[in-house]
């Protein structure tokens, strides 16, 4: 462990407008538990910031004392890397601020924000921006990844809509980086993940937007074949007001009962929206049709319960290269013997603006219409760690000739380095060379990385 006392820490103390926790202060357990309750790190220092200049003074110090540093927005990823064993965690959860421009259709927030703080602040001023499916994940960490949401069929992922980054530097520096200041890092910061400083604050493009209508719509697992055919047959032909996602997930009330659901979003009027949702609403029909209209907000936490905090997880993700009928016999056996009830699959269809985008353009590949599909392995109990890890590795090694060398970021596991490439594809060396630019010595390595070294 990193020892991190003396004169340059009492320097910073003294100006230091968060907390600066060390183990044993009131506090330090709390902040160092991330989302994911497998992970269990401790950091030499918890430094929570409070404003833009906290964080670059605790980037300065983790420097000076040659400490690893972690970045926590809203604790998450999956992988666990918003904290760290022995180093700086540079936690941004006190800063939450959020300012809408209601005029320029603009919402600045700072890089602790959630997503459901994001979207109620922005729907005051009936506006809204593609971001997340569960509304305790951090707008920072999300953005930087890509940025999946329920409105990226209509209006592009997060980081289609990213204005403006201001930025905490490998050097201690504050950036303001769009397409007209640090183009080059503005491109690389669009997907290319925590690898390239600290996002104190983002600025995004807000849509109008008040109501949605949306919900769940389930199915018996008996069902599952049939209703995942035909939600491949849905979501191939629908426009691009609607996101509709498939899950292979246990129900929500507790009884262990598993199920096919199709979590939706409906972003046009609703009488369009009625219309445009109807074969699937009637299909089957479904046992539950929980679908109505809904303020924005809303629609963002309907997953909320199935991902709570603490729970022990362990993904895989992958993009498959078409959803056959094959996939989806593999899936459906699958679930069947799964041994949590806590477990599941979803299917997240891409479309629409998400896929306009030319793979260039931003450091975020994965511009192709098809699924990305997560296995996500959820439990409680550490003495199933084994059972549930070696679950989702079989299912996802049986999926291999049915799944694209394609990977999203913000998906991908503490164990999946060798996967990085794959999820910047043509981008890499780009990616690379930015790195170079702005962090030659690799200071933010703790992320799915971009080794300048490369």
């Amino acid at each position: 462990m990193t020892v991190i006392e003396g004169e340059a820490l009492n320097e910073v103390r003294s100006s230091f407008s968060g907390e600066l926790l060390q183990a044993g202060d009131t506090g330090y357990d709390d902040a160092r538990q991330v989302h994911n309750g497998v992970i269990d790190k401790r950091p030499a220092l918890i430094a929570r910031c409070r404003t833009t200049a906290d964080v670059a003074d605790a980037v300065r110090l983790a420097r000076q004392a040659d400490a690893e540093i972690a970045v926590r927005g809203g604790g998450h990823n999956v992988a666990g890397r918003a904290c760290t064993d022995g180093g700086v965690m540079i936690d941004l959860a006190p800063m939450r601020g959020i300012y809408v421009d209601p005029k320029r259709r603009t919402v600045r927030a700072q890089g602790g924000t959630t997503w459901g703080e994001y979207n109620r602040a922005a729907a005051v001023h009936g506006l809204a921006t593609t971001g997340g499916v569960i509304s305790t994940t951090g707008v920072a960490g999300l953005t930087l990844g890509g940025g999946i949401g329920w409105l990226m069929g209509k209006h592009g992922l997060s980081i289609d809509n990213l204005l403006a980054v201001e930025l905490v530097s490998a050097e201690g520096e504050v950036l303001t980086v769009s397409e007209d200041e640090h183009p080059d890092l503005f491109w690389a910061l669009r997907g290319g993940g925590g690898n390239f400083g600290v996002a104190a604050s983002l600025e995004f493009a807000a849509h109008p937007l008040t109501t949605v209508l949306g919900g769940i719509v389930a199915h018996p697992l008996a069902s599952a074949t049939e209703v995942l055919r035909y939600y491949r047959e849905f979501v191939e032909g629908a426009p691009d007001e609607v996101t509709a996602f498939a899950g292979l997930v246990h129900a929500p009330d507790g009884s262990g009962d598993k199920i096919v659901g199709i979590p939706l979003c409906h972003c046009g009027p609703l009488d369009q929206a009625e219309r445009d949702l109807a074969p699937l609403r009637s299909f089957g029909p479904p046992a539950i049709d929980l679908v109505q209209p809904m303020p924005y907000p809303v629609v963002n936490t309907l997953l909320d319960e199935g991902f709570p905090k603490g729970a022990r997880n362990y993904w895989k993700s992958a993009f498959l290269s078409e959803l056959t009928d094959e996939t989806v016999g593999i899936l459906v056996d699958a679930f069947a013997r799964t041994p949590s009830a806590m477990s599941g699959m979803v299917i997240e269809y891409f479309h629409g603006e998400a896929v306009r985008v030319p793979p260039t353009a931003t450091a975020f590949p994965h511009r192709q219409a098809g699924y990305n599909l997560v296995i996500a392995g959820e439990w409680l109990d550490p003495a199933e760690d084994d059972a549930n890890i070696a679950w989702v590795r079989e299912l996802f090694a049986a999926l291999a000739p049915f799944t694209a060398d394609r990977t999203y970021v913000n998906y991908m596991d503490a164990d999946e380095s060798e996967r990085v490439r794959a999820a910047y594809g043509p981008n890499w060396d780009r990616l690379v060379e930015v790195k170079r630019q702005y962090d030659p010595n690799n200071v933010f390595r703790l992320n799915q990385n971009i080794d300048p070294s490369s």
